[in-house]
């Protein structure tokens, strides 16, 4: 009994420890997110508690684009109108936002993307950890 146990739990933990289907991940990119953590190359950790601002992403089929956007105690968002366009690939089993402006390209891998945690790898290896942004108004709006 005690090795059917162990033998479960095990299971549990493998099964739990499996990579994402990248093609599944897609789904949960749109929607507003906000930083939490980034895990440095040599591991450190720098922790964001406070968030001025949320990424925006719109996700259409195989593009879309992501807006830095501030929220305001209303409800409502300010945002610069300035938005990075992405192309989506899967690559070597993972999901992959390739970015293009007239100054610059590059990409980014998908680790992670549920319904509440987006986990990212940029270029200079650094892993930025999101959660999904819910905006709560703080006043209420007058009609």
């Amino acid at each position: 009994m005690k090795y059917k146990v162990i033998a479960l739990f095990l299971a549990t933990i493998l099964l739990s420890c499996a990579k994402q289907d990248p093609a599944d991940q897609k789904q949960y990119l749109e929607g507003y997110w906000e930083i939490k953590e980034v895990e440095m190359p040599d591991k450190s950790i720098k922790n964001f508690d406070i968030n001025l601002l949320v990424d925006h992403i719109e996700v259409t089929g195989d593009s879309g684009q992501r807006v830095k956007v501030a929220p305001l105690i209303d409800g409502t968002y300010n945002t610069n109108e300035v938005a990075e366009q992405f192309t989506l690939k899967i690559e070597n089993d993972s999901l992959r936002m390739y970015y293009s402006t007239p100054y610059d390209a590059w990409k980014e891998t998908i680790i992670r993307a549920d319904d509440s945690i987006l986990t990212v790898k940029n270029r200079d290896n650094k892993i930025y950890t999101y959660s999904k942004y819910v905006n709560k108004p703080i006043i209420e709006k007058q009609n």
